[in-house]
C-alpha cells in the first residue's frame, strides 16, 4: 500500500533546510514503489503546518512550478542582525516534513479531498493501510463526513473525538486504534502541540535518529531509510544514525524542537501529564516545550483572495475591477430589478383562463426549486389550469424526476414529457467534454456541456399549438440568478437582458460566435457529431425570439417563501450532497461549478449570494458563510453525472485540478 516517510530537524540540527530540499525528492521516489497515483507533503515550520497535494506520481509533482514555489518558502533562509556584532547571521529554525505517495484504495484520486496528507481543522497527517470499518465508525460516533470518501480520515476524526476525554495525545491515539479495524500506519501533526506523532498496528514503520544532530527520519520500509542515508547531505552525520523498527502497537512522539523521539505503547501509553494542567494545556505532554502548531487548511487560498468589500466576488472574477474603497464594478453598476408586478401577471392569467377547466397554459417543469414553486403559483395563486412540460434530455436527475412527480400528483396536473435520443445526447456531451479536457477554456465549458438542453425552447412552442393555448410560463427571470461570468470569460461585459438571452445585443452575439469559432479552430476535436446540436443550441438561445412569460419578471423571488411552500405543502425533496436548493435538479451543474470553483476560485453560488447582497436580502458575512458551504464538491451528483454521460470522473478531475489557477497557487 501507500508509501509514507518524514524528516524532523530540531532547532539546532546539523542539517540545513537546503539539505532537506535535496533529500525530499529521492525520498518521494523511494515511496513510489508502494504507489504513485497521488502525492504530497505536509510541512511544519514557523509554528504552522501547510500542505501540498498533487494528483499523479511524485515525479510529476516534483518537477512542477507549483511544488517548487511551495517548498521554497520553507527552505529559504531568514537573515537577521546579530546583536553581538555588526555582522548578520542566518536563522533556519526547526522544520519537519511528512510525505505520502498513494496507492488508491478508497476514494477516487481525482478529488483533492481524497488524497493525502489528510487535513482537518486540527490535524494534518498521512496513513498507510486500509480502515475496513470506517463506515460503521462514522455512524457509531456520528462522524458523518460528506467532504471525502477517504477511509484514512476517520483515524484523525477519532483521535480528535477522544482527545478531550483522555490525558494526552498518545492516549487519544491509543483509543482511536482500539476502534479501527484494518492496517494503520500513521504520522501526523496536530494543533495540540509542536510535535510529530507516529503510530502503527502492523509494524510497517522504520525510524532513524541522530540525537546529537537533532535529526529524525521515518519511512514505510527499512531499505528506504538505508538508501536515504546514503545521500551526500548526510555525509557529516551518517555514521551516528540508529535505525529501529517501530513494532506492532507502538507509537513515537517526536519533539520538533529537539528531534527527540519518545516511545509509547498503543495498548497502554506511558506518556502522562501533570495533574495540575488545565484547559487546553492538559493535552500538552511534559516532553514538549509547550508550543502549538497552527494547521493551515488546503482551502486557505479562498480566504486570502481579494474580494469586493461590498459583495463576495473575488479578484479572479472575469473583467472585475475595484475602486479605491475595494468595491467592484459589478456592485457600482448594479441596478435593482424592476418587476412588472402581480397585477400585470393577473391580467395575463385572466385573459388566458379557460372557463371549462381545460388546459389554458403551459408551465415548463424541470423539477428544480423555481419551476416547482412556479407550477404551484400558476395553479394555486393565478387559478389557471396548466399542463406541465418537461424536456428530459438525459441530464435531469432522478431527484428532479421525483419532485416533478410529487408536484404534478399533488396539484392534479397533466405532465407531458418530451425526450430526444438520450443515448446520442450523452455521447455528444462525452465527445465535447473529452475535447474540452484536451484544451480547457472556461468560456466554452457550460455552452458545450448544455448544448443538448436548448431544445426546451422548441417544445413549448409546439405543444401550445397542440393544446390551443398561448401563455408559456418559464419559472426564471430573477436578477438574483444572473451569472455574468459565463460570458465574461469570453470577454463580454454586461448582460442587461433580464435572463432572456435572445435579447443580448447583436454585438455581443457576434463576439460570442467569434470566440467559439476561435476555440474550435484551436481544438479541432470539437468538430464531431455534436456540432449540429451545438449550432442549433446557439440559434435557439441567442437568435430565435420567444414570447414566453418569465414568472420572476413579475413577482419577487423569495427563497424562504418558496422553500416553505415546497417543503410543507409538497414534501419537496432536497439533495443529500448539498445544503443548497439551487440547480439540484440539473445533473451538469454540480460538475461545472466544481470546475469554476477549482480553477477560478468561485462558482454560481458566489454570484447568487453577491446578487442577494446587492438586493439587500442578506449580509456579506452571511453570504460568505453560505457560499463556503455551497461550494463544497457534490460528490454524489458528480458521480451520477459521470455515470450517465459515460466518462471517467477520476481522470477528468485530474486534468481539472492541474489547470493553472486564476487566483495563483492552489494547495
Amino acid at each position: 500500500m501507500c508509501g509514507i516517510f518524514g524528516i524532523v530537524c530540531g532547532s539546532r540540527a546539523s542539517f540545513t533546510r537546503a539539505d532537506i530540499e535535496r533529500v525530499l525528492p529521492p525520498m518521494f521516489q523511494l515511496a513510489t514503489k508502494r504507489g504513485r497515483e497521488a502525492s504530497g507533503p505536509a510541512v511544519a515550520a514557523a509554528g504552522a503546518v501547510q500542505v501540498f497535494k498533487s494528483v499523479g506520481a511524485p515525479k510529476t509533482m516534483l518537477s512542477s512550478d507549483a511544488y517548487r514555489q511551495f517548498i521554497s518558502q520553507f527552505t529559504s533562509f531568514s537573515v537577521v542582525n546579530d546583536p553581538g556584532s555588526s555582522k548578520t547571521k542566518t536563522i533556519e529554525g526547526k522544520i519537519a516534513v511528512i510525505g505520502h505517495s498513494r496507492l488508491v484504495t478508497n476514494g477516487g484520486r481525482g478529488f483533492a479531498e481524497n488524497n493525502q496528507p489528510v487535513v482537518t481543522e486540527n490535524y494534518a497527517g498521512i496513513h498507510n493501510g486500509i480502515v475496513v470499518n470506517d463506515t460503521e465508525l462514522r455512524k457509531r460516533f456520528d462522524l458523518i463526513d460528506d467532504s471525502s470518501d477517504l477511509d484514512s480520515k476517520i483515524i484523525f476524526d477519532l483521535i480528535n473525538h477522544y482527545l478531550p476525554m483522555t490525558s494526552t495525545l498518545p492516549h487519544a491515539v491509543a483509543a482511536a486504534f482500539a476502534d479501527i479495524e484494518g492496517e494503520a500506519n500513521i504520522a501526523f501533526f496536530s494543533d495540540v502541540v509542536e510535535a510529530l506523532t507516529l503510530a502503527t498496528n502492523s509494524g510497517s514503520i522504520y525510524t532513524a535518529s541522530n540525537l546529537d544532530a537533532e535529526v529524525f527520519l521515518f519511512a514505510s520500509e527499512r531499505s528506504f531509510l538505508e538508501k536515504t542515508l546514503k545521500n551526500r547531505s548526510f555525509d557529516h552525520i551518517r555514521c551516528n544514525f540508529d535505525i529501529t523498527h517501530l513494532k506492532q502497537s507502538q507509537g513515537l512522539y517526536v519533539n520538533l524542537d529537539t528531534g527527540l523521539p519518545t516511545l509509547f505503547n498503543l495498548v497502554s501509553p506511558q506518556i502522562r501529564l501533570s495533574e495540575s494542567s488545565v484547559g487546553v494545556e492538559k493535552f500538552i505532554d511534559r516532553h514538549s516545550d509547550g508550543k502549538r502548531l497552527h494547521i493551515v487548511p488546503p482551502t486557505a487560498h479562498s480566504k486570502t483572495i481579494k474580494r469586493c468589500t461590498r459583495c463576495i466576488l473575488p479578484a479572479s472574477f472575469p473583467l472585475i475591477t475595484f475602486d479605491e474603497n475595494g468595491v467592484c464594478n459589478y456592485c457600482r453598476e448594479h441596478q435593482p430589478q424592476l418587476l412588472h408586478g402581480a397585477d400585470a401577471l393577473s391580467k395575463i392569467a385572466n385573459d388566458a383562463r379557460s372557463l371549462d377547466g381545460t388546459p389554458d397554459c403551459i408551465v415548463m417543469l424541470s423539477g428544480g426549486r423555481d419551476s416547482s414553486y412556479g407550477l404551484h403559483y400558476v395553479k394555486k395563486e393565478l387559478g389557471l389550469n396548466p399542463v406541465a412540460l418537461t424536456y428530459d434530455w438525459g441530464m435531469v436527475t432522478s431527484l428532479a424526476r421525483r419532485n416533478q412527480s410529487r408536484m404534478c400528483a399533488a396539484l392534479g396536473i397533466e405532465h407531458i414529457i418530451r425526450s430526444p435520443d438520450i443515448a446520442k445526447k450523452r455521447r455528444n456531451i462525452r465527445k465535447n467534454l473529452d475535447a474540452w479536457l484536451k484544451h480547457p477554456d472556461l468560456g466554452v465549458l457550460v455552452p458545450l456541456l448544455t448544448a443538448g438542453d436548448k431544445q426546451f425552447y422548441h417544445y413549448p412552442r409546439q405543444l401550445r399549438k397542440e393544446y390551443g393555448v398561448k401563455p408559456v410560463f418559464f419559472c426564471t427571470g430573477s436578477a438574483l440568478e444572473r451569472t455574468v461570468f459565463k460570458t465574461a470569460f469570453c470577454g463580454i461585459y454586461g448582460d442587461q437582458h433580464g435572463q432572456v438571452l435572445w435579447k443580448f445585443p447583436w454585438q455581443h452575439k457576434l463576439q460570442l460566435a467569434l470566440y467559439f469559432a476561435r476555440q474550435f479552430a484551436l481544438n479541432p476535436r470539437y468538430f464531431n457529431s455534436s456540432l449540429l446540436d451545438t449550432i442549433w443550441a446557439f440559434f435557439a438561445t441567442y437568435i430565435e425570439r420567444d414570447d414566453f412569460i418569465y414568472l420572476y419578471h413579475f413577482i419577487p423571488w423569495n427563497e424562504d417563501e418558496i422553500m416553505s411552500v415546497l417543503r410543507h405543502e409538497y414534501d419537496w425533496e432536497m439533495a443529500d450532497d448539498t445544503h443548497s436548493t439551487w440547480r439540484i435538479g440539473d445533473g451538469t451543474a454540480a460538475f461545472y461549478n466544481y470546475v469554476f470553483h477549482t480553477v477560478a476560485g468561485f462558482s454560481e453560488h458566489d454570484t447568487f449570494r453577491s446578487n442577494q447582497i446587492r438586493a439587500g436580502l442578506i449580509s456579506r458575512q452571511e453570504a460568505l458563510r453560505l457560499a463556503a458551504v455551497e461550494n463544497k464538491p457534490r460528490f454524489e451528483s458528480m458521480r451520477e453525472y459521470a455515470s450517465l454521460v459515460g466518462f471517467n470522473l477520476d481522470e477528468a478531475l485530474m486534468v481539472i485540478n492541474s489547470i493553472p489557477k486564476y487566483y495563483g497557487q492552489h494547495i
